[in-house]
């Protein structure tokens, strides 16, 4: 092999990096399972999510629909409520990989408006246009933690195989090589030696 020099010095340093290649890899194997893990467990969860946030949508037009029969329309009510700015976003770290922790305001929002401009549907679809927004902050903290474990756990395969396939075949064919190498000198001196001694 071009460019190893068959020493005891290289066979030893090269036999302490394969083995450091072999437990990376096994680390990177055992990263990537925890990973899909964790990853399959939130799709689960997102498709739950989603199914109620499709019943509660129904649920909040309905309400809606009811309220702007009772109202006329509800537009102007609705640009009087409040903005709500109580989402906030942390994060987690599974394996090194940074998952979003969304929470919001669990309180309903208390509507500025008198007992004489709104009725109990307008409430009533206040009540459920809350329950969609918390639904919705849950969907986009797993949906975002989704997406950041599959860019994870391609980056972890990728890594993965190349150590498999490519760092720890090299360096094991560098090892077997000086190995081979080392063994052929010492047939070649133990000979030599052999010669020396039948001479003298």
């Amino acid at each position: 092999m071009a460019g190893v020099v068959p020493t005891k010095g290289n066979l030893m340093a090269l036999g302490r990096t394969l083995t450091l290649a072999r437990m990376g890899y096994d680390l990177m194997d055992r990263k990537r399972n925890i990973l899909i893990r964790e990853m399959m467990r939130l799709i689960d969860a997102a498709a739950a999510l989603q199914g109620r946030i499709d019943s509660t949508f129904a649920e909040a037009y309905r309400a809606l629909q009811t309220a702007n029969i009772a109202l006329g329309t509800c537009q102007d009510l609705a640009r009087s409520m409040p903005l709500d700015s109580s989402v906030q976003i942390r994060f987690r770290s599974v394996m090194g990989v940074e998952i979003p922790y969304v929470t919001a305001d669990e309180s309903p929002p208390s509507a500025p408006l008198g007992f004489v401009s709104t009725t109990s549907d307008f409430d009533r679809a206040v009540a459920h246009f809350f329950k969609v927004k918390r639904l919705i902050t849950e969907l986009a903290e797993v949906e975002t933690a989704t997406y950041r474990l599959a860019y994870a756990i391609k980056k972890t395969q990728k890594r993965a195989n190349a150590l498999q396939n490519v760092i720890i075949p090299d360096l094991t064919a560098k090892v077997n090589f000086i190995a081979g190498a080392l063994e052929e000198k010492e047939r070649e001196e133990f000979v030599r030696m052999k010669v020396i001694k039948a001479r003298g």
